[in-house]
């Protein structure tokens, strides 16, 4: 990001309304790779290339706040990989990491990585320590420590499905692994802001807060993640759920959280009212349906419908709900961006 777009989104997360609504999406291996011509297997392996489709992605859109901007990642297999899981890279799909708890006394045995020397982390940092002479140069600065979640990468370690089956027989278990993840995910931010001293922001993101009720929400990820979000102070404090999030949504502004990329199962007016305007919305035109798979009126539309609905602009940021999918067109973006003017 700019500096100029760094300020504003501070401006927008604390209220001020003297700017019109700012537009900006989460952007990353899913769209981002093929929107610029390339594999996703070329994306991860290269840095050149992984380097020229961001700049290429900003050059296009340059009033466009992409954000974390410069992600430097590899999929679901980032975190997972400091823990020894097995990922599987293809050509041109999502990669996949294997579990490696394969019941739960497993947790019993597992330790704390390293994310200066364990699995892609310390890939992840040189890509950015390489790149970041050309990203200054582009007048951008890497703005965002940046993870998945607690429950998100304990899910990849031993399966959602097991996960939530441990939670109600294992509990102690669990608490016990997700105390390992925490700890791993606060050394993890920490380093990448000792890395690069201009990051005031973290993102994180976990769906599989959106797969839990309430009370397992704030029983196994409530707490953890709200430490994580309190051992920074960082101005940024954002948080991705695009899953269903109306058991948690009330509970997010108490998590430390100021910035929501949400899903579509609620509008933006409810998720206003159901959290007093506390967090900032990053949304929420329907991601697939619309934004990838419809024609640029029918964009143009979805987008005008929902601004001329809002009861309050403030605190928001038009863009799609959840992150940029596959298959979002230029002429799309280019849509979106008209309906806003």
């Amino acid at each position: 990001m700019t500096d100029l777009q760094w300020n504003r989104l501070v401006s927008v997360i604390d209220g001020e309304t003297k700017f019109s609504v700012p537009v900006g999406f989460i952007v990353d291996s899913p769209w981002l790779p093929n929107w610029y011509g390339i594999t996703l297997l070329d994306y991860f392996s290269s840095d050149e290339l992984w380097l020229k489709a961001n700049l290429a992605a900003i050059e296009a859109f340059p009033d466009v706040m992409f954000l974390p901007g410069f992600w430097s990642e590899y999929g679901m297999c980032t975190e997972p990989s400091a823990f020894g899981a097995k990922c599987v890279f293809w050509k041109n799909e999502f990669p996949f990491a294997d579990k490696v708890i394969n019941r739960p006394e497993d947790i019993d045995s597992l330790t704390m990585p390293n994310p200066e020397t364990d699995g892609l982390l310390p890939f992840m940092l040189n890509r950015l320590i390489r790149t970041q002479p050309a990203i200054e140069a582009a007048g951008h600065k890497i703005r965002f420590s940046i993870s998945r979640g607690p429950l998100n990468i304990a899910s990849f370690l031993m399966g959602a499905t097991e996960l939530m089956m441990a939670m109600m027989m294992e509990p102690d278990r669990i608490h016990c692994l997700m105390r390992i993840i925490t700890g791993f995910l606060k050394h993890w931010h920490e380093l990448q802001r000792q890395t690069f001293p201009d990051i005031d922001g973290i993102l994180m993101l976990d769906d599989i807060v959106g797969f839990i009720g309430e009370d397992d929400f704030l029983t196994f990820g409530f707490p953890y993640i709200r430490e994580i979000y309190d051992a920074t102070t960082s101005k940024v404090k954002f948080f991705h759920n695009d899953a269903d999030f109306r058991a948690s949504l009330r509970h997010y502004p108490d998590m430390g959280v100021n910035l929501y990329n949400p899903g579509i199962q609620m509008g933006i007016n409810e998720i206003k009212d159901a959290t007093n305007n506390r967090l900032t919305v990053l949304g929420s035109i329907p991601p697939r349906d619309v934004l990838a798979a419809g024609t640029p009126d029918q964009v143009k539309q979805a987008t005008a419908i929902m601004l001329s609905e809002l009861n309050d602009k403030s605190r928001l940021i038009l863009s799609c709900a959840g992150g940029m999918p596959p298959g979002v067109s230029t002429e799309n973006i280019r849509a979106l961006m008209q309906a806003n003017n």
